[in-house]
């Protein structure tokens, strides 16, 4: 992202008062317990496995291991996984927000 753009998407986030997420591009990601996590704004799966899933993100990935996990619905920016969920593992890009 450029320095130009940076500062816009600032000053559109503080003045605005958007979500933090839609303005950067950030992913959301709500878990429901241990059973459930719906995540937005990822990039496509990168690794699927009933115990293991990996998620691209705009600024790195997002690693979910557990057992028994399913997609029970995906979208263009939105997926739903269920089953045991065990660990969670947010891997960031260095120089991201």
């Amino acid at each position: 992202m450029t320095r130009m753009s940076r500062k816009l998407r600032n000053w559109t986030y503080e003045k605005l008062d958007l979500p933090k997420d839609i303005v950067f591009n950030m992913p959301r990601i709500t878990m429901v317990g241990n059973k459930e996590l719906f995540i937005e704004n990822h990039l496509g799966l990168r690794h699927f496995s009933p115990d293991k899933l990996i998620f691209s993100l705009s600024e790195g990935s997002l690693e979910i291991e557990g057992s028994e996990l399913m997609i029970r619905s995906i979208l263009p920016q939105e997926v739903l996984v269920e089953g045991t969920i065990m660990n969670i593992k947010y891997i960031g890009v260095e120089g991201s927000h």
